[in-house]
């Protein structure tokens, strides 16, 4: 059976266009992981990403993860209720192009609710300026969560590229 997917490609070109979300609550917090740790990302990839049909890391060696999360190119982000993990975002920085990708961005479903997505992609989009990206882009797709597109268009940024995938 094949399925339709449209997928969307979205930017936001400046901190001032961004719509912000506050932190819902003090009992969360967002930091950096580092040293790298390529089983949190594969944690969080599997977790979030088994609902939504990400499926291309899923044969990743532990090498090629070590490797990857390992660039210095890459960072991740880890979101937590006190102790607990609630959510995640990795972003790939482009030095040439100054810009920078929000390469996967998600919530554990246990948080579903609270207002953490729009509160994470505000946080995903400031981190990514202050790093010096002169451009935060992202791509979901209709299998994506219900509100992800919504959440990116609301926080600010606007659609600059659409396509039509067939996947079996």
């Amino acid at each position: 059976m094949t399925i339709e997917v449209q997928r969307y490609y979205l930017d936001i070109n400046s901190i001032k266009d961004l719509s912000e979300i506050a932190k819902p609550s003090d009992i969360y917090q967002i930091s950096l992981v580092n040293p790298p740790d390529f089983q949190l990302n594969k944690f969080f990839y599997k977790q979030i990403g088994q609902k939504y049909r990400w499926i291309d890391r899923l044969i990743w060696s532990e090498k090629k993860w070590i490797e990857y999360v390992n660039n210095s190119d890459v960072k991740t982000f880890i979101l937590k209720e006190k102790n607990n993990l609630a959510g995640y975002f990795e972003q790939i920085f482009h030095k040439e192009k100054l810009d920078c990708e929000i390469a996967y961005f998600g919530i554990l479903e246990d948080y579903f609710g609270n207002k953490l997505g729009g509160y994470l992609l505000s946080e995903a989009i400031k981190k990514s300026f202050r790093f010096g990206a002169k451009r935060t882009w992202v791509h979901t797709c209709s299998m994506d969560h219900k509100y992800a597109l919504k959440n990116y268009l609301s926080r600010g940024m606007k659609i600059f590229k659409t396509e039509v995938l067939n996947i079996n």
